[in-house]
């Protein structure tokens, strides 16, 4: 049975060529849902003035709905789901995927307060949580690793772009709609319009993407992987270590000894909870953050127990922990200045929300293109002369964004604004690629899935649910959207450091992968 599936699966991609024409159209596809995945998960930044003055709300309160109420369920849901996408079929998991957070994208527009579009927000978090591990994973099994990097960067691109579009469309639809109906209609405004003129196309787009083949797994490496026999066995598995109060039946199950470490983690995340919100006065804030980071730690233990060698190739590799915590500290300033740019081109440099949709949006677009695609290319030139050839390129990401800005945040000229925001997102981006190829290659192909689910652990849990918020809180407590903004270069030294280490050690680690995998019982 299990070789029928396998010879099925493979019969269903025998035509198609490793980085051949068939491949170029599935990422180009890919790369049309990730601009969507980004129109709908950012399209929160040009509405923000807006969303704050109909629903009551302050900076930290965006911060929390742009970054962790998306960003939390987003990483914490990735994990299962990556599961599901390293046992199953990823071109079904996607599509459903693209479903449901196209439909919740649509009916945050429905929202009458903080906490209705909180709800709708998680909605979003989960459906977009299925995209990357079913990409990265289908894009490593149709390009081969020579070219892995560069077809990721295309991928990656559509974080730029869909960032970009969100604020030029976002923009021109709350302009026209307000000004064609000052006072709304259908009793909806311009903010609620835009959420489900962005939202209602992505079902559209999931029947497209219904109809992709899906590749043979490990095919493009030579090292076929037969197809899980009980995917969705091990995806409720993934569940029940993860998500919170399961997480304590899923320790249970391992032994007493497990229980009480469960319990401890969760005690000191209670604990950290309740410092954390007497220090800000953000419950809902820190119990997703540290609610966040006891499921993982719950995860990873299960992990450790149910699969030895993947544990061993993702939490038991320095290298991959520093290189998903180095880029995830790039994407904390990302995301901080991304949650914010528009707000702060419309309240401090009194810019129209017209002109902020199409000069930051464009700009966002074109440099986030140029630079991820860019930087894949470099990338991939240096990794065939030197062993760590993607690093440097990632560390770049973390120290040339910063000149550009300090000078969009300290000027008061809007075009300097526009120009230097241009060049920064086109720095920051060439890192994406070269890490996300660098973590793949740090695991074996039926890992891959998981693999990226912990890499946006890091651009999630760290960069989305943290550095938005910790901008708005900044900027509230101060009373300063610039200084909130600026505070968020505090982390560039951290990143820095540990991608030093990342390059002295991510060689060695990729040279090794079989070996280690062998020797934590993988049978290859």
């Amino acid at each position: 049975m299990r070789g029928d599936t396998q010879l099925a699966e493979k019969t269903d991609a025998h035509a198609v060529r490793p980085g051949g024409p068939y491949a170029r159209y599935v990422l180009a596809v890919l790369f049309l849902v990730y601009v969507l995945n980004f129109v709908d998960r950012q399209i929160l930044s040009i509405l923000a003035k807006d969303v704050k003055r109909d629903l009551g709300l302050d900076d930290a309160d965006i911060g929390f709905l742009f970054g962790t109420a998306f960003g939390v369920f987003y990483s914490l849901f990735g994990i299962p789901l990556g599961r599901l996408a390293d046992n199953w079929h990823r071109v079904r998991l996607i599509t459903i995927g693209l479903a449901i957070w196209s439909a919740m994208t649509a009916l945050s527009g429905l929202a009458r307060t903080g906490t209705q579009l909180t709800f709708a927000r998680i909605g979003v978090g989960v459906g977009e949580a299925t995209a990357s591990p079913c990409a990265y994973s289908l894009i490593s099994d149709y390009f081969p690793r020579e070219r892995r990097a560069t077809a990721l960067a295309v991928y990656s691109s559509g974080i730029f772009i869909g960032g970009g579009l969100s604020l030029f469309i976002g923009g021109a639809i709350v302009d026209s709609w307000n000004h064609a109906f000052p006072g709304g209609h259908w009793g909806l405004v311009g903010w609620q319009v835009a959420f489900m003129a962005v939202g209602l196309p992505g079902l559209l787009l999931a029947i497209l993407v219904s109809t992709l083949r899906e590749p043979v797994r490990g095919e493009s490496d030579g090292l076929l992987m037969a197809p899980a026999e009980a995917p969705f066995r091990d995806f409720l598995a993934e569940l029940v270590a993860i998500i919170p109060p399961l997480t304590l039946i899923g320790a249970a199950r391992r032994g007493l000894r497990s229980l009480l470490v469960n319990l401890a983690a969760l005690a000191l995340a209670a604990a950290a909870t309740w410092l954390l919100t007497l220090a800000t006065g953000d419950l809902a804030q820190w119990i997703a953050v540290t609610g966040g980071a006891y499921a993982v730690f719950s995860w990873a233990s299960a992990l450790k127990h149910r699969d030895p060698a993947t544990f061993k190739l993702i939490w038991g590799t320095p290298a991959f922990l520093y290189v998903s915590l180095g880029y995830g500290l790039i994407a904390f300033v990302s995301y901080g200045v991304a949650a914010f740019g528009a707000l702060y081109a419309e309240t401090i440099l009194h810019q129209p929300k017209t002109e902020v949709g199409l000069f930051l949006g464009g700009g966002a677009a074109a440099g986030g293109f140029l630079g991820i695609v860019l930087g894949g290319r470099i990338a991939d030139g240096l990794k065939q002369k030197y062993s760590w050839g993607r690093i440097p390129v990632i560390m770049a990401g973390t120290l040339l964004p910063v000149p550009f800005l300090i000078y969009a945040y300290t000027t008061g000229s809007p075009v300097g604004f526009y120009i230097a925001s241009f060049l920064m997102s086109g720095l920051a981006s060439a890192a994406l690629g070269p890490a996300g190829a660098t973590t793949q290659d740090l695991v074996l192909p039926r890992m891959r899935g998981t693999a990226t689910a912990t890499f946006f652990i890091a651009t999630a849990l760290i960069g989305l649910a943290l550095g938005p918020y910790f901008a708005g809180f900044m900027s509230k407590a101060a009373g300063d959207l610039r200084l909130g903004v600026l505070s968020l270069l505090i982390v560039a030294p951290i990143s820095v450091i540990l991608l030093v280490l990342a390059w002295r050690t991510a060689p060695a680690a990729e040279a090794t992968v079989r070996d280690r995998a062998r020797a934590a019982g993988e049978a290859i």
